[in-house]
């Protein structure tokens, strides 16, 4: 062999390992992100962040440290954490829903937000543009506004010839405006009266749909918020009662026991986040990573809860389901 391709050889190898070594080095070191909750804890919704930050190469325990911060609930908590969030110097901030996302940005202008899931970010003041959104935020819409006819069609398609719907909604939340906004004006299309009460405890809850009774509903849209979330299986009880077919925005409601729900796929979104998050621990910015939309929905039903209602499910209706529970 050519003793100077030979040193040559060696040398190529040497600058070869040492690089592999410098990144070897470089991927081994920790990253921090924060991790801002309106919940108590985590759920099936984070394992499956969790999991495809792992896919990514980013396994939490070993190159990867997350501070989460959970509020249980308690709205008043999100900008005590957020800034603890932003004391700590994390690299990123994941977060979702309108409250904890305008913690976050209260709280910093210069950390990157990533939006696991927000209802209209334009419109809650979040951003100017989806596609460039500037500034520190990207992350992902739920489209909540944009579903809300499409939402309606399906329980007139569920409940034929009803002329009265209801809207369940949060009290003072950024995006219950827009949505109720939305309602109004897909009901006035779609030829419903449309009632709406708006709750912020467990005690509205019950006169709400004592509301709704004397109003004679005949379908109810219910708002996805942590509140409602932490509630899923008490709002399934109090349809049930009130005999009120609802739907639902996410499928872990009709999981819980309610008894419909169309919109975008939780999981995806949610993995779809982490993509984020490594892009910019990458060196991605934030501002320059577009607002994603939805591409994928789900239409789940749940055939117990329509029998406990008295519903028979049409069977275009019942074709068109991605999941069902029998």
């Amino acid at each position: 062999m050519d003793r100077r391709k030979f040193l040559v050889g060696i040398a190529g190898a040497s600058v070869l390992g040492t690089s592999l070594a410098a990144r070897a080095q470089q991927e081994s070191k920790a990253r921090r992100i924060g991790y801002l909750s309106m919940r108590a804890g985590p759920g099936p919704l984070d394992e499956q962040f969790i999991g495809a930050l792992r896919e990514l190469g980013r396994i939490e325990g070993r190159n990867l440290t997350i501070e989460y911060r959970w509020a249980a609930d308690k709205e008043e908590r999100l900008p005590a954490l957020a800034a603890e969030l932003v004391r700590l110097d994390v690299e990123v901030i994941v977060t979702s829903a309108t409250p904890a996302i305008s913690a976050a940005k209260h709280a910093t202008s210069t950390i990157p937000i990533v939006m696991q899931s927000v209802a209209d970010p334009i419109g809650s003041g979040f951003v100017t543009n989806l596609a460039r959104p500037g500034g520190n935020i990207t992350g992902l819409t739920l489209l909540s506004s944009e579903l809300a006819a499409k939402r309606l069609q399906i329980m007139q398609e569920l409940v034929p010839r009803s002329k009265r719907a209801a809207l369940l909604a949060i009290d003072n939340a950024f995006a219950t405006p827009l949505l109720i906004s939305a309602m109004k004006a897909a009901s006035l299309q779609l030829n419903l009266e449309l009632f709406v009460q708006l709750v912020k405890s467990d005690e509205d809850l019950s006169r709400a749909f004592g509301a709704f009774e004397r109003a004679a509903a005949q379908l109810l849209v219910v708002q996805t918020s942590p509140f409602m979330a932490a509630r899923r299986e008490k709002l399934a009880e109090l349809s049930t009662r009130y005999r009120l077919p609802a739907m639902y925005e996410v499928q872990a409601y009709v999981d819980a026991g309610g008894l419909i729900a169309y919109g975008p796929d939780a999981v995806q979104m949610i993995r779809q986040s982490a993509l984020l998050v490594d892009k910019i621990l990458n060196g991605a910015k934030a501002g320059d990573l577009p607002i994603e939309q939805p591409t994928k929905f789900e239409l789940a039903i749940n055939l117990r809860t329509a029998r406990a209602l008295g519903l028979a499910i049409p069977q275009p209706l019942l074709a068109r389901a991605d999941t069902v529970i029998r």
